[in-house]
């Protein structure tokens, strides 16, 4: 989220269109909600599922899903064309990510991308130097792109935080200011 919102806010000029960008850049692990239907079936009693090993990665995360959502999002978008292009970009964005840095604990738990998924496993794009979802590089660029958003919304005023909630933004933004000007009144 926070890569898409950077882009975004960087990129647009009104608030409707910043959040169906930001979104876009976290659409591809919509295929992952599988997950809480298989902890329900699991919890609940009923027969054991595995909708999440099954369709992440594999639903949504290839040229089929970015053009839906792309699509999709730019019928709400005030500036079609612009909402349309940057939803592609920052959802192929999220792709790249995966390949590069979402593997599991074991060397072997790679995390494939399915170009043409969910019609055809072919191209399958595997990287076997990916690296753990919680190793070094991911933890370093978080940082770096928290870093970078804080800033932006010390700035304009606003933040990923509103992509969920408006109300939420205004609370945090306040917040965030607060810090700042302490950090500034002690130095």
């Amino acid at each position: 989220m926070l890569a898409s919102w950077l882009i975004a806010a960087k990129t647009t000029d009104n608030p409707r269109d910043c959040r169906l960008v930001s979104l876009a850049g976290v659409m591809p692990d919509a295929d992952g909600l599988g997950l809480a239907l298989d902890l329900a079936n699991r919890v609940l009693g009923r027969p054991e599922t595995e909708f999440y090993q099954q369709y992440h990665h594999f639903a949504l995360h290839g040229l089929p899903g970015s053009l839906v959502v792309a699509g999709g999002f730019l019928l709400f978008a005030r500036r079609k064309l612009r909402v349309g292009v940057l939803a592609l970009l920052v959802f192929h964005l999220h792709l790249l990510f995966d390949f590069l840095g979402s593997r599991g604990p074991s060397p072997d738990d790679l995390w494939p991308i399915f170009y043409f998924g969910p019609f055809s496993k072919d191209p399958m794009l595997l990287w076997h130097g990916q690296w753990r979802l919680d190793a070094w590089p991911n933890q370093v660029f978080t940082w770096i792109l928290l870093a970078a958003a804080l800033w932006l919304a010390l700035r304009r005023g606003d933040s990923f935080v509103g992509v969920v909630s408006r109300w939420a933004d205004e609370i945090f933004v306040r917040v965030l200011r607060k810090w700042r000007d302490a950090l500034q009144r002690r130095l």
